[in-house]
């Protein structure tokens, strides 16, 4: 029971210690209030006593005669309630004895096939075989912006029933009806403001432009669920361009659609309440390709997606999300907390080349989608560099990287424009704009970011080439009386190599809020990813005379996201009865390092890539099927690791509701240099290693294969980094035991400062478990 005197009299002491000169901001603001796990009681009763709490700092009514009202009430895998509220209103509610943690709504970021056969290439297995072995019903849940139910990708043709353990519902709304669900789409729920007051902004904005309906009004969610678990559509293209057969990781599995986000985000609290309705409807994993910005991250408490995603997990449910697209820069992941799966992006080895043809025949290779209507036969158009054509007064830097209104629509007017991407702060979709309101006939950019990840310009040419081609335009140019060119439609090309690569948007780790934890966890394809869209998203890209095509390219790690989650769901289907910790470590320890080369991985910078950028490689998930010991990381491990961290002890006893009611803070509590050792992981980061003090770090696995079988260990280790096993053999009378080991760091002469990297893998010559490492050697 709430002691309710004791609350008030908190709340009187704070409205004493405010100075009575200074007047305390009275504008409202969406707050989520967090109470940790949930303690049993009736959905109605904790309405009922959450609307006490809230009538007990807020006033009945206020000047506009707006009434006290719960914007979200969560309650089933957690507690707590969303509500506008004044800052003292928060602080005030912040003191209560029930209350974990008061947090501002924050507005969180969208991070915006052939994919499937080059992960199964990639495996070396027979996918025809093994694939058997995966059916039954899972239910993955997206959390996006909606879903298009009329799209091919989500027929239920040949499907069985609903599974009956579902508890999900079909919400109506404007142009979706009940029968816009079916035994594909088996859910579909939508999350608007519950409040009247329309004057706010910022998420309690967000939250309201959500629109009274599952339908998707931008595309991007109805992509990922196609992407995780959409139906074998035959013969999908995008206007002609990646042609083939188009499906989801999971093309079995069910899906659940949870519509929190608009075109400009998502409000935390949506965000909150879907995770919280997916759990309790029945979900088995959840999507959620959307974060915080990487330069506003929060701590662990006070991060909706990191709160949702612990009582989900508590609850036997997966969550899979996108690590972010900041890269290439270090400390840039998100969704970095332990019990999440952080997802990077990677290539696959179909590229979309834009070509170049100069005046004097020569050709160059560019990247780019476009439906250029130009032709080598079709006649040339003069080509002219960005300062060439600029506006009276406009400086060069503006003109070279054609800023808005940089250029002169008389002088550019039927040309090729060519400009460079020296300023960050002007996107692709700008300067493409700029040069096709000026009137040029295309655009060349000159740009090695992103170079790799095709921008799709609908009718309008352009192409997309790196500095070294980029000189050899400009030569020409400047060495040329009457320079000109053609750009040519895009053509696929498939088999590239090498592929994958981790692509140059991509977060990259270490983890800003810990470093003892190795993330990204895994990678996947997110770079030129097609699949299901809605049919008038994007309506400036489809090309003169075509109608809006069903399917989409878009690139990011929001399109990386769902591929992890299909893959867990194809996982779960064959192993129903582990837990998502199990199926995490199944992907991760059988991930691969190499490309289609046979070479390292690399990263988009050339340098092979490394923990921080793949986690512990791309997919498999064929291969994950039979990965031969796992590592189960429980609530107890996640629990620990917030009292290393530093929350005080009752704080987590709070966050882990009535199952946490005996728990107690390992000694030597809190330690950050003791969360490595002391969580479960299937890999390693040790944040500091000082000469002459070694750092042991020990792991438990499970044997989810044969009886009888023996496991030896070996190391890759770099130079300079002396890395030990105890035991180097593992051996497992029978299938879910489990042994404990050791690994051992300790830095020598000729290591390298800063982090390296290096894995310990376990094999019994038929199957092969990599835990990868970062060291940081100071």
């Amino acid at each position: 029971m709430v002691n309710r005197a004791h609350f008030v009299i908190l709340v009187l002491a704070y409205r004493l210690l405010v100075p009575l000169s200074a007047e305390p901001d009275q504008t409202r603001e969406s707050y989520v209030v967090y109470m940790g796990g949930g303690s049993g009681v009736e959905e109605e009763a904790v309405r009922a006593m959450h609307m006490e709490m809230l009538t007990s700092v807020v006033p009945a009514g206020d000047e506009q005669g707006r009434k006290v009202a719960l914007t979200q009430s969560y309650h089933h895998a957690f507690e707590g309630f969303a509500a506008e509220l004044t800052e003292a209103e928060a602080a005030a509610l912040s003191g209560h004895e029930r209350v974990v943690s008061v947090f501002r709504d924050r507005a969180l970021e969208l991070h915006t096939t052939r994919s499937w056969d080059f992960l199964d290439v990639q495996s070396g297995l027979r996918s025809d075989r093994l694939g058997r072995r995966a059916s039954g019903d899972v239910i993955i849940g997206i959390v996006d912006t909606g879903v298009w139910p009329e799209s091919a990708s989500f027929s239920d043709a040949g499907m069985g029933e609903v599974p009956a353990r579902w508890r999900g519902v079909c919400m109506e709304g404007p142009d979706f009806k009940k029968s816009s669900c079916n035994k594909k789409l088996i859910g579909a729920r939508y999350y608007g403001s519950q409040t009247s007051n329309t004057s706010l902004g910022g998420a309690a904005a967000l939250a309201a432009t959500t629109g009274g309906s599952p339908l998707d009004a931008v595309g991007h969610g109805t992509h990922t669920a196609s992407t995780a678990a959409g139906a074998v559509v035959a013969d999908a293209d995008y206007y002609g361009l990646a042609r083939g057969a188009a499906k989801g990781g999971a093309p079995a599995s069910r899906v659940a659609v949870y519509k929190a986000c608009s075109l400009g985000g998502c409000a935390s609290s949506a965000v909150l309440k879907a995770i919280d309705d997916a759990v309790s409807d029945g979900v088995d994993v959840v999507s959620i390709s959307i974060g915080m910005s990487s330069a506003f991250q929060s701590d662990f408490l006070t991060d909706p997606i990191a709160l949702g995603a612990f009582h989900a997990h508590q609850k036997g449910v997966l969550v899979v999300c996108s690590g972010g697209n900041d890269g290439p820069n270090p400390y840039t992941v998100v969704n970095s907390a332990p019990w999440i799966l952080t997802v990077a992006a990677s290539s696959i080895d179909r590229s979309f080349q834009s070509t170049i043809v100069l005046g004097n025949g020569t050709v160059v290779k560019g990247i780019a989608v476009n439906f250029s209507n130009q032709s080598i036969n079709g006649g040339q158009y003069p080509l002219v560099f960005g300062p060439q054509v600029a506006g009276r007064y406009t400086p060069v830097s503006e003109a070279s990287n054609c800023y808005p209104g940089s250029l002169d629509t008389q002088k550019a007017a039927g040309k090729i424009v060519v400009c460079v991407g020296t300023d960050p702060m002007v996107s692709r979709r700008v300067k493409k704009l700029v040069a096709e309101g000026a009137g040029a006939r295309g655009l060349v950019l000159i740009d090695d970011v992103e170079k790799a990840v095709p921008f799709v310009a609908g009718g309008f040419p352009f192409s997309q080439v790196g500095t070294d081609a980029g000189a050899q335009i400009l030569e020409y140019i400047n060495s040329t009386k009457n320079p000109t060119a053609v750009i040519l439609p895009t053509e696929d090309v498939k088999e590239v190599k090498p592929a994958p690569v981790v692509a140059s948007f991509s977060s990259r780790g270490p983890g800003g809020l810990t470093e003892a934890i190795l993330k990204p966890d895994l990678m996947a394809p997110g770079v030129s990813i097609l699949a299901a869209t809605i049919p008038t998203a994007d309506k400036e890209d489809v090309p003169a005379g075509k109608k809006p095509s069903p399917f989409a390219i878009k690139s990011g790690t929001s399109m990386a996201c769902p591929h992890v989650a299909g893959a867990s769901a194809f996982v779960k289907s064959a192993h129903p009865g582990w837990s998502p910790s199990m199926i995490r470590s199944a992907l991760m320890t059988t991930a691969t390092t190499r490309n289609n080369l046979g070479q390292p991985v690399a990263s988009s910078t050339g340098a092979a890539a490394t923990g921080h950028d793949m986690g512990a490689g791309e997919i498999s998930p064929l291969r994950a099927l039979s990965p031969g010991l796992v590592f189960d990381t429980t609530t107890s491990d996640y629990l620990n690791f917030l009292c290393y961290y530093g929350y005080k002890e009752q704080l987590v006893r709070k966050l882990s509701g009535a199952a946490g009611a005996g728990f107690a803070c390992p000694r030597g509590a809190p330690s950050p240099d003791l969360i490595a050792a002391g969580v479960n992981y299937p890999s390693i980061s040790v944040p500091r290693l000082l000469a002459g003090k070694p750092v042991t770090v020990s792991r438990t696995a499970m044997n989810v294969g044969p009886s009888n079988a023996t496991y030896a260990a070996a190391v890759d280790a770099p130079q300079g980094l002396t890395v030990k096993v105890s035991p180097e053999r593992l051996v497992f009378s029978r299938r879910w035991t489990t042994a404990a080991y050791e690994v051992s760091f300790a830095s020598g002469a000729g290591a390298s400062k800063g982090y390296v990297h290096g894995a310990v893998t376990w094999s019994d010559g038929a199957h092969s478990v990599r835990t990868p490492f970062a060291v940081n050697v100071v």
